[in-house]
């Protein structure tokens, strides 16, 4: 190789990590000046309509109710994240499996998928009552209530993954004697995991949602627990610093999501 080459050559790699530390620090900037502009219009709204701060408080007064109230809001923050995450991860040891039953048999396909889009459709609000009269008061049907939610689209998208193998990949496999079972594990779930990873991007965001439903049935802790007695006691700010709370810890997750996706199926980046 010559000169001229290798130079040519480092001179495209340079340029290639450049862009890519570009589109990287674009992927973090652009989200972080989205939240700091709606925080300004958040403050700017309660200056010009001049909202009483018991109905709406100024940024600054939920950050300062955050500061004051760590420790409770910490203590709750820990309470709904583990119920999301157990809640999410016993959704997809059901969920995967189902979907799978799901994509390899037309039958079992039309006859539950009228079930579970019919189960989907029911409010899950109306189910949390329930729920704590089956299961009690403890952490039991907050656990349900993120299984609930988080397990619909987790099924769809990994039975569409399933079925959406490429042909010549399935040719592949079959040109290669690979037994069924190796077929699935070295050539369809692979595939599939793409559309697997759009539904648990789907669902992390569900999972803290059902738990903030579920808390807000018979719960004593958790960010649903304090945003329904703060209510109770007129306390607009700590109701405001938990929603906040539960929005940090959805974005967290989501991106946590994000990266462990690029790092698994790094063919899919655009």
């Amino acid at each position: 190789m010559t000169t001229a080459e290798t130079q040519l050559g480092t001179a495209i790699g340079g340029a290639q990590t450049r862009s890519r530390v570009g589109a990287v620090a674009l992927r973090v900037l652009l989200p972080a000046v989205t939240i700091i502009v709606l925080i300004a219009l958040w403050w700017l709204a309660t200056v010009v309509f001049d909202w009483p701060a018991y109905l709406v408080p100024t940024p600054g007064d939920v950050w300062n109710e955050m500061v004051d109230q760590r420790s409770l809001l910490a203590s709750d923050f820990k309470t709904t994240l583990f119920e999301s995450l157990l809640g999410f991860g016993l959704a997809i040891a059901i969920a995967v499996p189902f979907a799978v039953v799901i994509a390899y048999s037309r039958l079992l396909e039309l006859t539950i998928y009228p079930a579970l889009v019919a189960l989907n459709a029911i409010p899950k609000i109306a189910i949390a009552p329930l729920l704590v009269i089956w299961m009690g008061f403890g952490i039991g049907p907050k656990i349900a209530m993120v299984v609930l939610i988080c397990f619909f689209p987790i099924v769809i998208s990994t039975a569409t993954g399933l079925k959406s193998t490429p042909a010549e990949l399935v040719d592949l496999a079959r040109s290669l004697s690979a037994s069924s079972v190796q077929e699935f594990v070295k050539f369809r779930f692979p595939a599939a995991l793409p559309y697997v990873f759009v539904g648990l991007k789907v669902a992390i965001a569900l999972a803290v949602i059902g738990a903030v439903v579920g808390e807000f049935v018979g719960a004593t802790e958790g960010l649903g627990y304090v945003i329904i007695a703060s209510g109770q006691n007129a306390n607009t700010t700590l109701a405001f610093a938990a929603i906040v709370l539960l929005s940090v810890m959805s974005i967290v997750l989501f991106y946590a999501l994000v990266l462990l996706e690029r790092l698994v199926v790094p063919w899919s980046e655009d």
